[in-house]
């Protein structure tokens, strides 16, 4: 099923590992680094005896959303394969609101189906973006590719504006709108991506929002037609900026991705510093890296074009034009990025290769230098090392290692400096999720339903190994907790005595 790779892009990076507390973004904040600062993590659990499992919750049937934790919340995005509110039945896009000590209900956003096409929005794949919060407000794109700002206390402060019709927006036509209740969700903006910028979405919309001072960074799922034999939004943007309080367009790219794009968008913007210069990072479906500079905020009403440093080609030696005639051609044909760059000490360490669903299964582990301009393809490749098979995830770096699963069943263990493998694992299942590096252990899981732990040395040592329900989520660590989503439940993770 297509729509589910989305929950498995992972995120970029910068040098260091955050410090413990809350994880209120996929990743590190803004860098997008999947090392976390958090410590005295157990180094097992096993939820048939209990042993060290704080909590654990339902989901939904589909679970291809990351968990997030800010104040004192944790959110995921799932769908409605097991209601929580009798009033929405059938498919639906769901956020949940947790309580992060016990895991009990505090709200949840309930996004009725698109309903023009199938391949629009994939049956039962649900929400699957990670949610942003920053300062009670969480910024997340629905299942309809609609970018929402939510308020994360809910409707317990009231219902604030300037959006106040939760009740028709959590209702599909031709129903009449509900009343909205005290565990709806508070909506305070939206923009509509579809609407306002012409975008084709296709299979599903993924993006983790990336906050920046005023400004927040969305992808904005692109993709072919529902019918795989053409792109429909030409001219439309992958990357754009809107303005966090009020949901204003401010930038947008002019890179035209859509014409190289095999099947969909689905990568999430970064951020990263180069020679003391931040720039914004981003993987197209065009199989090209892109550094962005970061635009100014003009006045309502002027949207400004974004310009790119450099660029650099992952796969230079595919096919550049028409690209769409080399649908399910598994020998040859165009690469995509669907994890997201990682940028650390002026090098951006990025996977690139074939479309999972209609693509060769060639991928590739790439390091670049960042401190070029323009066009960067031909000379700022430091290594590329080969993949076993199709890779969606996007690696975690520490200071010398780099981790990193792909759809070959394959875990790497990679130095920074060579490109050389220390060690590889087998793993039960295709790794569609992102590792999570902390407390000087990987943490990872398999569509096999196999979550590992190991030492995050350059020696292989399996600390641990239970078998779950298939996981297409990147664990998260938080404030002594590891999180754990498997499709179907979140499993909170400490030791015993804490």
């Amino acid at each position: 099923m297509k729509g589910v790779i989305l929950a498995t892009l992972v995120v970029i990076h910068c040098a260091g590992p955050s410090m413990g507390a809350e994880q209120p973004q996929w990743g590190q904040w803004q860098s997008r680094n999947m090392v976390s600062g958090e410590t005295n993590l157990p180094e097992r659990f096993d939820p048939n005896t209990g042993e060290n499992i704080k909590w654990s919750v339902p989901l939904g049937t589909q679970t291809n959303s990351s968990p997030v934790i800010a104040g004192g919340r944790v959110l995921i995005g799932t769908n409605n394969g097991r209601p929580r509110d009798p009033r929405h039945a059938g498919d639906r896009g769901i956020l949940l609101c947790l309580d992060e000590e016990d895991g009990h209900l505090h709200w949840q956003l309930t996004v009725p189906k698109l309903q023009e096409h199938r391949l629009s929005d994939w049956p039962n794949t649900g929400i699957c973006s990670p949610a942003t919060v920053e300062d009670e407000r969480v910024y997340l794109v629905n299942n309809r590719g609609e970018v929402m700002c939510l308020d994360l206390l809910g409707q317990h402060n009231g219902n604030d504006g300037p959006f106040r019709d939760e009740g028709r927006h959590m209702t599909p036509p031709p129903a009449s709108p509900l009343p909205v209740t005290m565990t709806d969700a508070d909506i305070l903006w939206i923009f509509d991506i579809r609407k306002e910028l012409g975008v084709h979405q296709h299979d599903a919309a993924h993006c983790s929002v990336l906050v920046d001072g005023p400004l927040l960074y969305v992808s904005t799922s692109n993709g072919v037609s529902d019918n795989h034999r053409s792109i429909v939004a030409r001219d439309a943007p992958s990357l754009i900026v809107l303005e966090k309080q009020t949901g204003r367009l401010v930038a947008r790219d002019n890179e035209h991705m859509a014409p190289g794009t095999i099947h969909c968008t689905w990568s999430s913007p970064a951020l990263g510093t180069i020679n003391n210069r931040n720039l914004v990072f981003f993987g197209g479906g065009d199989a090209v890296c892109y550094a962005f500079a970061i635009p100014p905020v003009e006045p309502a009403g002027k949207t400004r074009i974004l310009k790119h440093v450099w660029r650099f080609d992952c796969d230079p030696g595919a096919p550049k034009e028409d690209v769409i005639r080399f649908q399910d051609n598994r020998r040859v044909g165009p690469s995509t990025i669907t994890g997201m760059p990682v940028v650390v000490d002026n090098r951006v360490y990025i996977t690139a290769g074939g479309d999972f669903w209609h693509g060769k299964p060639r991928c590739w582990l790439k390091c670049i230098d960042a401190r070029g301009r323009g066009d960067i393809t031909k000379n700022a490749e430091r290594w590329s090392y080969p993949l076993e098979r199709h890779c969606m995830s996007t690696p975690s770096v520490t200071e010398d290692l780099i981790f990193i699963g792909d759809c070959g069943r394959i875990l790497h263990c990679i130095d920074t400096k060579t490109g050389k493998a220390h060690w590889t694992h087998r793993t039960r299942g295709e790794i569609w999720a992102s590792t999570l590096v902390a407390d000087g252990k990987v943490h990872v899981g398999s569509r096999g339903g196999d979550f590992l732990v190991l030492a995050a040395t350059r020696e292989k040592k399996v600390l641990s190994q239970v078998n779950l329900e298939p996981v297409h989520s990147t664990p998260t660590a938080a404030n002594g907790v590891l999180y754990v989503a498997t499709m179907e439940r979140l499993y909170a993770i400490s030791k015993a005595n804490q």
